[in-house]
């Protein structure tokens, strides 16, 4: 039986030396080409807020204090019963030339869906280059605009990053940030191979003539979640597909501070993979696998000591392998405090991962 887990555990090894190797090294191991700033065609940035009165209050000036010639913002509101509305309207009055709203009300058919909101949005913004982002978002820079657009000049979508603020002496913070890492290493490597898969609505950007020639979110309709993800995962192409991740292109916004609170979070994200293409469904699923595997393979082993001493260096060089690519990745997306803790949080995500799935598997998460 032994024998079998090491031939297991050296096939497992070898799956992981693949996806560190050939897929996530094409973004942690790639030098970062910067962009002309050159694109000034006009841009509409959306942002969609259901009862965000408050980040409207603090953020909305940040967007409208960017370094780009031609560009207009289109707030959303979703159907909010704060004063996200009101906000807005203060801000249209002060600056009327700058700012669109476009007040959702309810619809028996979409209640509660910001896909509806968000294509009612799309639908009234004057320009065909549209970029997103989220009521508690906030540009890192005044170029934030100028960064993403100019990856429009080959490609028709672009996936950026959005990161969260950091808290001090709060693991949960670095935990939320490390997945959010992570995940940006998959998608941004993902779509460097010519597999791009998702991005996230915090920091994304893609054409009004994309949009509506596969009918909007048309075919995820129906599902709350996915309005970035999935409507990404439909369309995107090697060919139409660029990524930007120079600082000043970065979002940011706070993360949840209660475990469950995050948990609930993640568990809507994780229920659209489902709906993901088949072949990212395979790598995804085979890459999870392949981590939760090598670490129960690598215990076992250890606690046997069978051939313990192929399966120690094994071990470290996978460890190594582990460092180096969350590492030039952490550097290139300004999360270098991350670094030291990664075998850790690595362990406890899968951990985490493997709970969200039991939970999914029970009962789908409704609220949003």
């Amino acid at each position: 039986m032994l024998e079998y887990l090491f031939i297991a555990f050296i096939v497992i090894f070898c799956i992981q030396l693949i996806y560190y190797i050939l897929i996530y090294g094409s973004f942690s191991f790639s030098k970062n080409r910067k962009e002309s700033l050159s694109f000034n065609q006009p841009v509409s940035v959306l942002i969609c807020a259901k009862n965000e009165a408050k980040n409207l209050t603090k953020n909305i000036p940040l967007f409208l204090e960017q370094n780009y010639p031609n560009y207009e913002l289109i707030l959303i509101n979703d159907c909010s019963i704060d004063h996200t509305l009101d906000v807005m309207e203060d801000f249209k009055h002060k600056f009327p030339s700058k700012i669109k709203i476009v007040n959702v009300k309810a619809n028996e058919n979409f209640w509660g869906n910001k896909k509806y909101a968000l294509t009612l949005g799309i639908k009234i913004a004057s320009n065909e280059h549209l970029l997103f982002s989220d009521a508690d978002c906030k540009p890192s820079s005044k170029n934030w605009i100028a960064e993403m657009a100019s990856n429009f000049t080959t490609k028709n979508i672009v996936l950026g990053y959005g990161a969260y603020t950091k808290k001090k002496k709060s693991f949960l913070n670095k935990l939320i940030r490390f997945e959010t890492l992570l995940t940006a290493i998959q998608y941004f490597s993902y779509a460097k191979i010519g597999l791009p898969y998702m991005g996230v609505g915090r920091n994304l950007a893609y054409t009004k003539e994309l949009f509506f020639k596969v009918n909007g979110f048309i075919k995820h309709i129906k599902l709350k979640s996915g309005d970035d993800d999935l409507f990404i995962n439909e369309v995107a192409t090697k060919q139409n597909t660029s990524i930007c991740y120079s600082e000043e292109s970065f979002t940011l916004s706070k993360p949840k501070t209660t475990f469950k609170d995050w948990i609930q979070q993640k568990r809507r994200h994780i229920s659209t993979a489902n709906h993901y293409k088949p072949i990212h469904k395979f790598l995804l699923g085979l890459f999870f696998s392949s981590q939760l595997l090598f670490w129960i393979l690598s215990i076992t082993l250890l606690a046997t000591t069978f051939k313990w001493q192929i399966v120690l260096i094994l071990f470290l060089a996978r460890i190594s392998m582990l460092y180096l690519s969350v590492g030039f990745s952490a550097k290139k997306l300004n999360e270098k405090d991350l670094i030291f803790l990664t075998p850790l949080f690595e362990v406890l995500l899968i951990f985490t991962q493997m709970i969200i799935f039991i939970k999914n598997l029970i009962s789908k998460p409704s609220h949003w």
